[in-house]
């Protein structure tokens, strides 16, 4: 028995069961919670645009409640783990489960395996939703909740500089010669002196006589406090697409293998990519980490409950589990700013909080 990974198939089934429905049962308590106190917070600032009512508030809801069960995933099969294994303590079933001659790591085996189920379904639900939904509502917040655009893909808010200009563009779509500017906003500066600041609701690269055309153009004189109407109004011959299509790339908005194109790109074009790379291997190792909740939350399970420590176990579980998400939050931190390896940054937590609670778990029950 002490060799089979499951000696009971039907107590299995019934602590992945029971496993699963509680973690599902916390993460839809926690999503109603958090979506319900953003909603609060960002209402005023969606009904503030013209026309905006009851179907653009559903619409943020659609958009937002995907990143927050991505984000509270994990938390929820922490304190699914630790809500179950308590439970099976008070309830003497664990013990019953060892007299039955089950070791720590066969009665755990059932809950790692759903939670592997459920690091699957995370990575699939963020590589098909989350990331689109990441995307397009940056670019509805970037036009302040009005018409969404067409190309929900875009990035936004992006800025250039060209010599002593800067220009800034709220939206951009496409790719290479084919790149589209939304919202741009050129400012022309002299000797560090503003002195006109150009605005153009769309433009394009043009691709035949390089530079980029602006179409709608209006110029808005500092010293004088005058606009008037330019129409067509051309700039930025030294300006490659790649700059403004390159300049931002949120990596919560991209799926694994557009943020590997945009690597290779930001690589041809010699810019660094250390923290996105970081971002890449994270994409992998944190829906992962569901698989380590079980682990560390295993302190819980074991103990007799009539000791009165069942409490303090639980806590002591739920500790584990937060310094691992505050170790991981740190360690991309560090990626970010260079001193961690991008690959050390995405997995070094993984690992060490895997060897810290087998280790537990083996000094304290096997």
């Amino acid at each position: 028995m002490m060799l089979q990974f499951f000696p009971s198939k039907r107590v299995a089934l019934y602590m992945g069961k029971l496993f699963l429905v509680r973690t599902l049962a916390v993460l839809a308590l926690l999503v109603i919670v958090l979506q319900t106190l953003d909603l609060l917070g960002e209402s005023g600032d969606v009904l503030a645009y013209p026309g905006n009512g009851d179907a653009q508030l559903w619409q943020y809801i659609m958009l937002r409640a995907p990143q927050i069960i991505a984000r509270f995933l994990p938390f929820s099969v922490l304190l699914g783990t630790l809500v179950t294994l308590a439970t099976l303590n008070q309830n003497s079933e664990i013990i019953a489960m060892k007299a039955a001659g089950l070791s720590a790591h066969q009665i755990l085996a059932p809950l790692i395996v759903v939670a592997l189920g459920i690091a699957l379904f995370s990575f699939t639900f963020n590589e098909r939703i989350v990331a689109r939904a990441s995307a397009t509502l940056d670019a509805w917040q970037a036009v302040e909740y009005g018409p969404l655009p067409r190309d929900s893909g875009v990035k936004t808010n992006i800025w250039v500089r060209d010599g002593d200009d800067l220009v800034t563009a709220a939206i951009v779509g496409g790719r290479g010669n084919q790149t589209l500017l939304r919202n741009v906003e050129i400012f022309n500066r002299t000797n560090n002196s503003l002195t006109t600041i150009v605005h153009a609701p769309r433009g394009h690269f043009d691709a035949k006589n390089g530079g980029w055309i602006l179409h709608g153009a209006k110029s808005f004189d500092v010293l004088r406090g005058t606009t008037q109407s330019i129409g067509t109004f051309r700039f930025g011959r030294d300006i490659r697409p790649d700059q403004f299509t390159l300049a931002k790339v949120d990596a919560d908005g991209l799926s694994l293998n557009s943020l590997q194109a945009a690597i290779h790109d930001l690589k041809d074009a010699g810019r660094p990519t250390a923290a996105l790379e970081g971002s890449l291997w994270h994409k992998v190792s944190g829906p992962l980490s569901a698989v380590l909740m079980p682990l560390l939350g295993a302190v819980a399970a074991f103990g007799l409950a009539r000791s009165g420590k069942l409490f303090i176990r639980a806590v002591i579980g739920m500790s584990l589990g937060f310094t691992y998400f505050v170790a991981d939050n740190f360690a991309l931190a560090m990626g970010n700013l260079g001193a961690y390896p991008p690959i050390m940054a995405a997995w070094a937590p993984f690992l060490l909080f895997l060897l810290v609670g087998e280790t537990v778990l083996v000094r304290t029950e096997e």
